[in-house]
């Protein structure tokens, strides 16, 4: 069986934490921010973790992550 290969797009936008979940950023800290309460751009910052049916899709693009 050859080497599988990375999706560079999933690599650069995903990272792995110790235990194999994968962190993924915020959505919503773009644009439109004046109107965003500082208490919601606050949380928005912090990393977030894939749900368990998302992992899966993505550990097929990042089999080595």
């Amino acid at each position: 069986m050859p080497k599988l290969k990375t999706h560079r797009g999933a690599a650069k936008r995903f990272k792995a934490t110790g235990t194999g979940k994968l962190k993924r950023k915020s959505a919503y800290r773009r644009h439109k921010l004046e109107k965003k309460t500082s208490r919601r751009k606050r949380a928005l910052r912090q990393p977030a973790v894939l749900t368990p049916g998302d992992q899966e899709r993505m550990h097929k693009l990042l089999p080595y992550a």
